[in-house]
């Protein structure tokens, strides 16, 4: 199993530029998870792999979950709490309910929890799809999970997307969907209300501020992003884990923009910030600086789509440029560009072949 281990640290490590903060491991002899995290709530004991320390589940997660303070107030057992990390409710609420209360998470999350006692998994992929995912199979059978492919490229012979909205669990080959949202089956019938979707809009975004760092928000000039970034604005003085009784650990927000210069987005972008009092910031690239990136976009985008690379291109040039500042970024507007934390899987015996349905 030592060899296992190394190879699961090798594999994890190319994906570190996605958890820079801290390096997690745990191992036994049917799994591994190895976990590279990147520090946004709990920052000094929410480092993964978490455990429960009454059953001896383990779990490896990526992403957030905004409601963690209410579901905790709805677990009906006792349970021994390590962090304040809002992904550890993920553990007691399979301890209660099994694979069954993924419905009851609001937020975005790709994870893997490893049962120790029934030695299999459960891994989960957020409901459309927002945290990255993928599965492996090399030639022996033994399965794999990775948040980016370049994890799997040198050992699987058959590596795919892990469905959004699905979960797989023990040795069931077959995805099994979980959100089945009732507009996606028939016409709502209540008529939208503007005030109601303007009620609905703040409170995503409050909740999305959760955050033991800096955060920031990322401006294109839009309707969309200028919406999003006024609302940050609006309730970024007040603490939101502690439903506005406490000031914020970080009153002033930031705010940045990207472009060529002399830019529309730039222009209107400036205006935006001046007007909702951010410190603000202007990431201008050139028409060559571009071109020479679409080389490390791809390789962390593991696309050729191009459509999906020319979007990419200022945000990948933006990222380099606030990591540079050195703040910690966090943006409630573009949740999915977000470098988060990573996690990974090598668990043997559980699934045979190198295939799924």
């Amino acid at each position: 199993m030592p060899q296992a281990r190394d190879k699961a640290l090798r594999m994890a490590s190319k994906i570190r530029h996605r958890g820079p903060d801290w390096s997690g491991v745990y191992s036994d002899d049917k799994a591994i998870l190895a976990h590279e995290r990147l520090s946004i709530v709990d920052v000094e004991h929410g480092a993964k792999p978490l455990f429960d320390k009454f059953n001896g589940n383990v779990l490896a997660v990526n992403g957030e979950i905004y409601n963690h303070v209410l579901l905790r107030k709805e677990l009906k057992k006792e349970h021994l709490w390590q962090t304040k990390s809002d992904c550890e409710v993920i553990l007691y609420l399979y301890d209660e309910y099994g694979p069954h209360f993924l419905n009851k998470l609001n937020g975005m999350f790709s994870f893997i929890l490893y049962d120790k006692k029934k030695g299999q998994y459960f891994i989960a992929r957020d409901h459309i799809g927002i945290i990255p995912l993928y599965v492996g199979w090399d030639n022996q059978g033994t399965f794999y999970v990775s948040s980016e492919m370049k994890a799997l490229n040198d050992h699987c012979i058959d590596i795919k997307e892990f469905p959004p909205g699905h979960f797989l669990m023990g040795k069931n080959k077959d995805f099994v969907k979980w959100y089945k949202p009732v507009w996606a089956e028939r016409i709502p019938l209540r008529k939208l209300v503007l005030s109601d979707l303007k009620k609905a809009l703040e409170k995503s975004v409050k909740g999305q501020m959760m955050s033991d760092v800096p955060y920031g928000v990322l401006i294109s000039g839009g309707l969309d992003s200028s919406l999003i970034a006024a609302i940050a604005s609006k309730y970024r003085k007040k603490r939101v884990e502690s439903g506005g009784k406490e000031e914020a650990w970080w009153p002033r927000l930031h705010s940045f923009s990207v472009g060529l210069a002399d830019s529309p987005d730039l222009k209107y972008a400036k205006k935006v910030a001046e007007y909702i009092g951010t410190v603000h910031h202007e990431i201008i690239f050139t028409i060559q600086e571009g071109f020479d990136a679409i080389p490390d976009v791809i390789y962390h985008l593991e696309t050729f789509d191009v459509t999906t690379i020319r979007a990419a291109t200022p945000m990948y040039l933006m990222a380099r440029k606030i990591k540079s500042m050195a703040l910690k970024w966090y943006c409630p507007v573009k949740a999915q560009t977000k470098s988060s934390a990573v996690t990974y899987i090598s668990i043997k015996h559980q699934i045979k072949g190198n295939s799924t349905k």
